[in-house]
Order: C-alpha cells, then structure tokens, then sequence
C-alpha cells in the first residue's frame, strides 16, 4: 500500500440532517481509511502517545497490528489497558492527550488514534481470559468510567466485583449524560455486556448512604470497598430567576433526554420545547445540551461563554459539529439575572465582558465592560457548568463515625497514586475524587490504579 502522509477524516451525516435526530454523526472509518491512517504512525522508539494517555494504551503496539491486518490482536492489544475502546475512540479529548503528544502533530496532523481506537473497538473479537477465582470480594459504588474500569481489572485478577448504581440502568455518565448522537446505546450495552461475561454482577436501584452504608457492605462479607459515585450536583449560576419554570441544570436536562426518554411524546414528564433556548458554558457538556435542544425541536439554540472562542473548553470537533448544527455561540457575555413572567423564563440580561489578565489555569480571565449590559429575549436556559459530588456517601460515612477525608467541596481525598482513601480497605476514584480533568480516560485511570492496589492488599488478608 502506498503512503498516505494525509489524515484521514469520518464521514459525518449532512448537518440540516442530524440537527433533527438522535442518530450518531461520525461514522467509523471505512476498513480501507484505516489501513491507510494506520500507515502514517512512525511506531516511535519512544512512543509520546502513550505516555499522553491516562491509561497508557500501547499505541504503536496496536496500530502495529492494525498494518499486518491483524484487528483481533489489535484489539487484544488495546483492552490490556482499557476495556472500553469502542466508548473512548469515540468520547476521550485525544487532541489534549494521544494525539496531542504525537510526533507528527509538531508540523502537520496527528495520526488519527481515537478514530482508530473506535474501529478496532467496535470490529475487534473479544476472547475471555482464564480466571481463577480468589474467593475476595470487592463491592464498587458507581457504574460509569471509573467503577467499570475498576472492574474489569479486578474481575480479570480472580475476585467477585459487585457494582452498585444508584439508577435503574447502568453506564452512569456514559448513559444519561452523553447524547446517542455522539455515544450509541448498543456501544455503551456491548462493553457492559463484556463485564457481565467476566462475571461482573450489577444492582440497580441501589443508593449507598441511604439503601446501604459503607459499613453495610463491609457486614455483608465484602473485602474492599472502591467509591465511584461520580459527581451529580450541578453547579448554579446563584442569580435572580433561576427558580424560574424554563430553568435545567445540563445534568438535569440531558438526564431526561437521554436516560428518561423525555422528548418523546407519551413521556410522562416531557421537556418543554419552546423557541429559544440558551446554554450557560463552553464545555463538551454544553455542546451536548445545546446539540440535544435543537434535535428535540428548539428553533433557535445559543451558546453563551464568558470568554473568548479560542478559551472554549469543549473539544474541538463538538465545537465544530455544534456550528454546523446551527448552534449560536454568544462569547464575551455573562448572565446576570433570568428574567421571568408569571414565573416563566422569558429573557436572560447579560454583562459584556472582556478578557483580562491570565488566572492560573493560564486562560485570561473574563472582567466586566463598564456599563454594558444587554436583554435577549428567550424561554429556555440551560446551566452547563459543571458539577460538583453528591454528598450521600460522604455525609452517611460522617453520621457512622466512619474516618472519610473530603475536601471542602466534598470531593474524596485520595492518594493520587493509588487511589487509597483515609478509610481501610476503601478506595475513591472518577469525578468523586478527581485527578486531572474530569472525562471518561481520566476517571478509568483512578479506576485501573484502585483495582491495582486493592489486588495487592488483598493477596494480605
């Protein structure tokens, strides 16, 4: 085969297309782009790709495989560190990790690593190791990233994983916070289905700190205990209006739409589609809430971001597909008040910003234009900016006397090694004890790092 020093782009559905529907946008790469985009890794001695990644997936390993066409291998290759390619291919910000470290990047365009994740993920077979049991058990809090991650090492490692969710369905952040459009049902159930094949047994319906205590678990003949609660408390704007009918947390609002089916007609409790809509953020999270309000039937959809474009923290490609969509990007603006009538959203008022001097994070920080205020007329604001933990665990281990350090956000401390808490036997990972930026890669790395510290303690008792 020749080579292609071009990148090799998915096909994504026409925008006037997708804008209405819930139908995934980018489409794998053909078995032939792949070949291609496999050709253009240099399979660097000193491989920058994976020490990008969290999990450190052997990247020239895989992509190695992909060129001798051996795509059961690479697969094999690839879920030796990271059980959930199919979801991370598709949902992992590879331009600030993999593919932000590769070599090519520096005068051209990264290999395409997440696109080829994506394909081997959802094209590879997947054989069952031999396990042999250890006779421990390990009870986990939390079916998103960090719990299943979790896992399915410590299913790999011999011992009995009970996952406890606090839904009635499983997949945590990866169901009910991520669009169908970006993340397929049946992907998500394919890699859930893996974990139940390792014997992995999943209760829903379960809230710890309120149907079970920590404490329960432990009289219940369970060894160890890793948290993974995730973080579900969205994050307010704390201004006039924001009781007002109209007004969603993004967590609430993608919560109904994804997991609750809520823009379907016979729901229950449906969404109210209005004409106007706007999205307070700038991260992935508002992009979604913003692509998911105009295909349930918003005629007009505004993104409004205190900063500037090129401070925009979603991932570039969601950025892109959002403008396609028709999503309008309102920048240099803050919300000061919701305006209401009747005790329904009818406007937002917005100070005029401008960007000052750089805050820590290196971004410039947003300061108010004297005496610029603005009024938009619109029925619908959506609060996408961010979340903090929900306290239940947390606040139950205090009420039981239980030694469980939080910081005053109440996020879990833990060690950033291993995610050990101040607890025995109890580990935290995910977005309820972060480290780093809170996405899918970041959360399975506490997940795999737990798993891997509570095989050692176990082999102990």
């Amino acid at each position: 085969m020749v080579k292609n020093n071009n990148r090799q782009k998915p096909h994504n559905l026409d925008p006037d297309y997708r804008n209405k529907n819930f139908e995934e946008v980018e489409h794998n790469f053909t078995d032939e782009q792949v070949l291609v985009e496999a050709q253009r890794c240099l399979e660097c001695k000193n491989p920058k790709c994976v020490q990008g990644c969290p999990v450190n997936v052997n990247i020239p390993g895989f992509i190695g495989e992909i060129k001798k066409g051996n795509i059961d291998k690479a697969g094999e290759i690839i879920r030796k560190t990271n059980f959930l390619p199919s979801v991370c291919g598709r949902v992992c910000p590879q331009e600030k990790q993999c593919e932000g470290a590769c070599v090519l990047g520096i005068k051209g365009e990264p290999v395409a690593i997440g696109a080829l994740e994506r394909y081997i993920g959802d094209n590879s077979s997947t054989e069952l190791p031999e396990i042999k049991s250890t006779g421990k058990r390990i009870a986990i809090i939390g079916s998103g990233c960090a719990g299943m991650s979790a896992a399915a090492d410590l299913a790999k490692f011999g011992h009995s994983v009970t996952i406890f969710e606090a839904l009635h369905a499983t997949g945590g952040v990866l169901r009910y916070g991520i669009p169908e459009f970006r993340l397929p049902r049946k992907v998500l159930d394919r890699e859930i289905e893996y974990l139940k094949k390792l014997h992995v047994e999943f209760k829903t319906n379960v809230v710890i700190g309120k149907s079970l205590t920590i404490s329960d678990l432990f009289e219940e003949g369970f060894d160890a205990v890793f948290i993974s609660s995730g973080a579900g408390s969205p994050k307010l704007l704390n201004i006039t209006g924001e009781s007002l009918n109209g007004v969603y947390s993004a967590n609430e609002f993608l919560t109904r739409i994804n997991l609750m089916k809520a823009n379907q007609d016979d729901h229950a409790t449906p969404v109210a589609v209005h004409k106007k809509a706007a999205v307070i953020g700038g991260g992935n999270t508002a992009m979604d809430s913003a692509r998911t309000a105009k295909r349930i039937g918003f005629e007009e959809v505004t993104i409004i971001y205190r900063r500037s474009e090129s401070e925009l923290p979603a991932r570039l490609a969601e950025i892109i597909h959002a403008k396609e969509e028709g999503i309008k990007f309102l920048l240099l603006h803050s919300p000061i008040e919701i305006i209401g009538e009747n005790g329904y959203t009818k406007g937002l008022k917005l100070q005029v910003m401008e960007l000052g001097e750089p805050d820590a994070s290196g971004r410039r920080s947003p300061v108010p234009v004297k005496d610029k205020i603005v009024d938009i007329e619109l029925d619908t604001v959506i609060v996408a900016l961010g979340t903090d933990p929900n306290p239940i665990i947390q606040r139950s281990a205090e009420q039981e006397g239980l030694n469980l350090e939080v910081t005053r956000k109440g996020y879990i401390v833990t060690n950033p090694e291993t995610s050990e808490t101040s607890m025995k036997a109890v580990w935290a990972g995910g977005d309820v004890a972060p480290v780093g930026e809170s996405n899918a890669i970041n959360a399975m790395g506490t997940g795999k790092k737990a798993a891997a510290s509570i095989n050692e303690f176990l082999k102990n008792l």
